[in-house]
């Protein structure tokens, strides 16, 4: 069974900073796309960083210039580096991962973690 599992969130202050993780594991062969959603109460599930495995990098308008996204491809994980914090960045923040699990997979199989909690508030 794979699986990818977050830690890292919290509560901080507004303008403070968090360090998300998240590890995938099991039967792995690869790992491609490497992502961080969130999703804030009432509203959608939102994309807020990816990164492939050649290490190129897209970022939501809303977290560009504060956030940071990179991987360690010899541990399957990706972190996500939250600064300037701001209370509209509350949310679940979810780690996705695109991967096989044999050399003989015709498809990626998309895998979701199951959310942790950021609260930025004073």
């Amino acid at each position: 069974q794979v699986q990818v599992v977050e830690s890292g969130g919290g509560l901080v202050q507004p303008g403070g900073s968090l360090r998300l993780s998240c590890a995938a594991s099991g039967i792995i062969f690869v790992v491609d796309i490497m992502a961080w959603y969130r999703q804030a109460p009432g509203k959608q599930r939102e994309l807020v960083a990816n990164i492939t495995a050649g290490g190129r990098t897209t970022y939501s308008d809303s977290v560009k210039g504060r956030f940071t996204i990179s991987r360690d491809n010899a541990k399957n994980t990706v972190y996500l580096e939250m600064d300037s914090l701001k209370p509209e960045d509350t949310a679940v923040y979810y780690c996705y991962a695109d991967l096989k699990r044999s050399r003989y997979s015709t498809v990626w199989l998309p895998v979701w973690g199951q959310g942790t909690q950021v609260t930025v508030s004073s």
